[in-house]
């Protein structure tokens, strides 16, 4: 049997895949849906190229680094952008399907979380969303244990031949990783000394950005859509994003600007 488009892409299954639960079905559900199964689709692709990029900061690769930094941005703006088509959808559209979600919850985006515990942006509390011995909660689980892009990157400044200080090197990985006086006096002389490195923490400094800026979005299309209401799955809804905002995940990137 031959390849063809349909087959390479299994297009038939994909448009099997957006089954609204409304009556009628209600109009804007359709979208809805697809929005969410495209946001997940990107999300597999960013993972696929944040495990990349992992590859590549390990075997102190610096242009293959960038290059997939590059890409991983570009998503980025692609993601932020879908907001836009979601906010086409207006309170009332949202709320004649919004009952059918029951416990259904952005927040329980398992990938999300992957993409979360991969940059570093750590929080053991948030595998509660997952059922124990689930194949997602023990993904999960080795995203905590297994280093984040950014020690990675400290890994790299190290075989560089920077001292890294103690605290960085000791701790606990499966926590957020917090500002490092040390770690901050070395990112200053990588500035002034190595531009090529240098060049990687601007990007990462923008995937950071990026990443807030998706989170921004986020809250003003929730707050735009059901204002202060609980959200579903009986989150805090636009109250429960506003607290991820302003989060960064690479905090000595932002403190050195003050000292450059």
């Amino acid at each position: 049997m031959s390849v063809t488009y349909n087959r390479y892409l299994q297009v038939d299954e994909l448009l099997e895949l957006q089954k609204p639960l409304s009556d009628g079905p209600e109009h804007d559900e359709m979208l809805f849906i697809v929005i969410h199964q495209v946001y997940e689709l990107w999300f597999k692709q960013v993972l696929h190229e944040m495990n990349g990029l992992q590859e590549k900061i390990d075997a102190d690769d610096v242009y293959g680094s960038l290059h997939s930094l590059k890409r991983i941005l570009t998503i980025f703006k692609t993601l932020v952008g879908q907001v836009d088509i979601l906010e086409t959808m207006t309170p009332l559209s949202f709320l004649s399907f919004r009952a059918r979600l029951d416990k259904a919850s952005g927040f329980q985006s398992a990938q999300f979380r992957e993409l979360e515990f991969l940059l570093g942006h750590r929080d053991s509390s948030k595998l509660k969303n997952y059922e124990e011995g689930s194949a997602w909660r023990e993904r999960l689980e080795a995203g905590l244990r297994n280093p984040s892009i950014y020690d990675s990157f400290i890994s790299y400044l190290g075989r560089l031949g920077y001292t890294i200080p103690d605290e960085v090197l000791d701790r606990d990985k499966s926590q957020v990783a917090v500002p490092s006086k040390g770690l901050q006096k070395i990112l200053i002389d990588v500035y002034k000394n190595r531009p090529g490195v240098a060049q990687i923490c601007e990007r990462m400094v923008d995937l950071d950005e990026g990443l807030q800026e998706w989170r921004y979005r986020h809250v003003k299309m929730v707050e735009r859509t059901i204002g202060t209401k609980i959200g579903t799955g009986g989150s805090d809804g636009a109250e429960y994003l506003r607290r991820t905002l302003f989060r960064s995940v690479f905090p000595d990137l932002w403190a050195i600007r003050a000292a450059l």
